[in-house]
């Protein structure tokens, strides 16, 4: 089923894309929930307009985005953790921390935007994407220290 994203959805599309996915899943969940609309060709006729008309905003946005990740560059971020004497951490280090060391230091960064790929159970050195645009990523590295 054909289906047009009314925001961004992780792992499978952002804003505005045609997406193919599976009835079911369109139907019970994004439908219901306002995360999508069905892809009919009127529908597909207002999204062509309403992007050509948005074409300068979105030139815009994106140059806010790289200008952000801009500023980005070359971040790099400790979190002090409460950990055992074997240096595992009560708990995990997740993207809420990483925001509030990045606010810290001056950038407002929206939290659903940080991406950790493997969870952060122990001290060490390890790297967060945010997704500022789709077309615009910044990788953070960042070291968990003990507290």
């Amino acid at each position: 089923m054909k289906i047009i994203l009314k925001e961004n959805v992780n792992n499978l599309g952002y804003k505005d894309d045609v997406v193919e996915v599976k009835n079911g899943y369109a139907r019970n969940y994004l439908i219901p929930q306002g995360k999508a609309i069905l892809a009919t060709s009127s529908a597909l006729k207002v999204l062509a307009e309403n992007q050509r008309q948005r074409a300068h905003k979105i030139a815009k946005i994106k140059a806010d985005a790289e200008a952000v990740a801009a500023s980005l560059e070359g971040v790099s971020l400790t979190i002090p953790a409460k950990t055992s004497s074997t240096g595992t951490i009560f708990g995990s280090v997740n993207a809420i921390q990483i925001a509030e060391e990045l606010e810290k230091l001056g950038h407002n960064i929206d939290r659903k935007t940080i991406i950790i790929k493997n969870a952060v159970k122990e001290v060490g050195k390890y790297t967060a994407t945010i997704n500022l645009h789709k077309e615009v990523q910044v990788e953070i590295p960042f070291e968990v220290v003990a507290e």
